[in-house]
């Protein structure tokens, strides 16, 4: 029987393009973890990939996976096959352009298929503790929590 692991994530954007910050709470029984990381240059969609990632990096073995995100860009991705067709017509959107952030997409693919991966949107700035804490987490990692930051 797999681990049950809850994981919520979120990206935070000063600019969009600029610093960005990215976090993630996992939750296995009591036990919590949280990991957040910062770039220099970079997009709130980026930062919202890499908090996935990152969590998905620090399960060690496969594990059963609720990933909670306020992200309708993450959760789409894999709830309305948005993956699955950029794979089948190369990498490219409906309207024929190259997928944005191919890399991370690519590595958060093989990542989520080592596990059993249910993907949750929440509501962002809302009532979600989890979300919440992540956001607070990514802003900081920004390194300036109290200015208005996408994401």
């Amino acid at each position: 029987m797999k681990k049950e692991v809850d994981i919520y994530t979120d990206g935070a954007c000063r600019g969009n393009p600029g610093p960005g910050g990215w976090a993630a709470l996992l939750i296995y029984g009591k036990r919590e973890k949280e990991i957040c990381g910062r770039a220099p240059d970079t997009t709130n969609q980026r930062m919202e990939l890499t908090a996935a990632i990152e969590a998905l990096k620090c399960l060690r073995v496969p594990c059963q996976v609720k990933l909670h995100s306020d992200s309708a860009y993450l959760v789409n991705a894999f709830t309305r096959s948005w993956l699955v067709r950029w794979q089948k017509n190369g990498w490219k959107t409906s309207t024929g352009r190259p997928v944005e952030n191919q890399d991370l997409w690519r590595e958060l693919l093989q990542l989520s298929c080592r596990h059993q991966v249910e993907w949750r949107k929440v509501a962002g700035h809302s009532s979600n503790e989890g979300n919440n804490r992540c956001d607070s987490l990514a802003r900081k990692a920004i390194g300036d929590d109290n200015r208005e930051l996408g994401g």
